[in-house]
């Protein structure tokens, strides 16, 4: 029978009173022991790595932080251990001063040149392990990364994140807060068999970065991250190699761009106005980096807060296949709820080909007051489709107010940039616009606006092969309900507004 951490260290305070110290201490080692004080003055950084170092040699064991405040600089985790983190317990970054500070980024090259400096550097970290296998990181407590950076770009000095693995495996992280991670609160590279659950993330940069990870599992977590991504898969070269991320559920989680700090201190406040790019980020999303690709994805049962759109991304040379997205609610979404990109920016060895998405499920979805400029959008490249996507059950209320004008640009391409919604600018349509797709279904299907939008709902650009059923879509009069251009193999059938028609190819057409 498998006991919650609180009755384990129960059980372990009994064996220290039944067994004496020294037996127990292969078990259980208190940081206290070794010299840490926990004042939040006093470096502990030497008495936590002795505790961590003493337990491995005998084999493996708890290192317990009861409540205080332990500033500290990196520490370094060992295989078989497990930090436990008790309810009033904070570890908390150290600021670098007087020549001392966390561990230097080791050496990744010639790697470091295919993503930015943050993801190619593990040990530059609050917590950090590489090569290590059955470790955890559990408890109640808090891990604060004061003394972090955000920057993604320092060659050498400054710790940039709370907890960098790489090449681990069998690791729980569970019930522990993180407040300001730095540019990571979790950079996981590589690392098998990874379990996080309960998780509280409120910080200044990225959430959660799984990277060329297989068989994992997020549950019941809430990432704030106003100012990057808040749960985000990726599949980069920084193994030296393109490795899939793959077999992973997020499941009954929430994502946020709430003011850092206000989801931990239960305000929820929305006042901060420098975010990223003018908007909190906050999503779930695939990408940026996409050597790898992504298999074997389900994401269910999430809510999005005042944050971005879901984003599915490769646009490295990866594949993105076998994804299935369902009940998911939004509210107060600042770009594109929905963006699936199959682009072609190809940061990697030259000799990488343009990837391939395909057989994708987005189900039960519903979002309210959505920016009006992007809308959702879903865009290949030319010869390179996104293929066999499935939409349904799916209600888009958008904010609106779309002018005529926007209803007549011809969007460029963006092959080569930057796969981000606001890049593209307002689009011409205010709910879908598909372009260089192949094998479309989509269902039960209703969008609107909340102010008049001149765009039409829907625009397909290269579309080959759709089926269109049960579709209600509000429009401003004397607007088209889709606008039709290099078709082929559509079909349309108790769209609202629309007789059922099968276009068999059209060059352009509105209907």
């Amino acid at each position: 029978m498998e006991l919650n951490c609180k009755i384990r260290l129960l059980v372990i305070s009994c064996l220290l009173a039944a067994f004496g110290n020294v037996q127990a201490q292969k078990i259980f080692y208190n940081v206290r022991d070794f010299g840490a004080r926990g004042n939040g003055t006093t470096l502990d950084t030497d008495p936590i790595n002795k505790a961590i170092a003493s337990a491995a040699a005998a084999g493996g064991g708890t290192v317990y932080f009861p409540s205080g405040k332990y500033l500290t600089y990196s520490i370094r985790l060992q295989s078989n251990i497990s930090l436990f983190i008790d309810q009033g317990a904070i570890i908390l970054g150290a600021k670098e001063e007087n020549g001392l500070g966390y561990d230097d980024p080791e050496p990744n090259s010639p790697y470091d040149a295919y993503q930015d400096f943050g993801h190619n550097h593990w040990k530059n970290s609050l917590i950090w392990g590489i090569g290590l296998h059955d470790i955890s990181i559990v408890g109640q407590g808090l891990i604060w990364g004061e003394g972090l950076t955000r920057s993604t770009h320092q060659p050498k000095g400054g710790g940039n994140k709370a907890i960098g693995l790489k090449n681990c495996y069998n690791v729980n992280l569970r019930d522990f807060s993180v407040l300001h991670g730095g540019h990571f609160a979790l950079l996981a590279t590589g690392v098998d068999n990874l379990s996080i659950h309960n998780l509280k993330i409120d910080t200044d940069r990225d959430g959660f970065d799984i990277d060329c990870c297989k068989n994992v599992r997020v549950s019941d977590c809430s990432v704030n991250s106003p100012f990057d991504d808040g749960i985000c898969l990726k599949s980069s070269f920084a193994l030296g190699y393109a490795r899939a991320t793959d077999n992973v559920t997020i499941t009954n989680c929430q994502v946020s761009g709430y003011d850092e700090g206000t989801l931990l201190d239960g305000s929820f406040k929305r006042n901060y106005k420098k975010y990223s790019d003018g908007n909190p980020t906050g999503r779930i999303k695939f990408g940026t980096e996409s050597n790898g690709g992504f298999r074997n994805i389900t994401i269910s049962n999430c809510v999005f807060d005042y944050c971005r759109g879901l984003a599915l991304e490769t646009v490295d040379g990866g594949l993105l296949e076998d994804v299935t997205i369902s009940n998911i609610t939004m509210r107060d979404i600042v770009n594109a709820p929905i963006f699936i990109r199959l682009g072609a920016r190809m940061r990697g060895p030259d000799t990488i080909a343009v990837g391939q998405c395909r057989r994708i499920i987005i189900s039960n979805l519903v979002a309210y007051n959505v920016d009006p400029r992007e809308g959702a959008i879903i865009s290949g490249l030319p010869g390179h489709d996104i293929e066999d996507l499935q939409m349904s059950n799916i209600r888009i209320y958008y904010r609106g107010g779309g002018l005529k004008d926007s209803a007549k640009r011809i969007v460029p391409e963006f092959e080569k940039d930057y796969p981000e919604p606001f890049r593209w600018g307002t689009m011409p349509a205010y709910g879908f616009f598909f372009r260089h797709v192949k094998d479309l279904k989509m269902h039960d299907v209703q969008i609107s606006f909340i102010a008049d939008d001149f765009r039409p709902p829907f625009i397909f650009n290269d579309v080959m092969g759709a089926d269109l059923h049960d579709i209600q879509a509000q429009k401003a009069a004397g607007v088209s309900t889709f606008v039709l251009e290099h078709v082929q193999n559509i079909n349309l059938r108790q769209v609202k507004g629309v007789k059922d028609v099968t276009v068999e190819n059209f060059a352009k057409e509105e209907l």
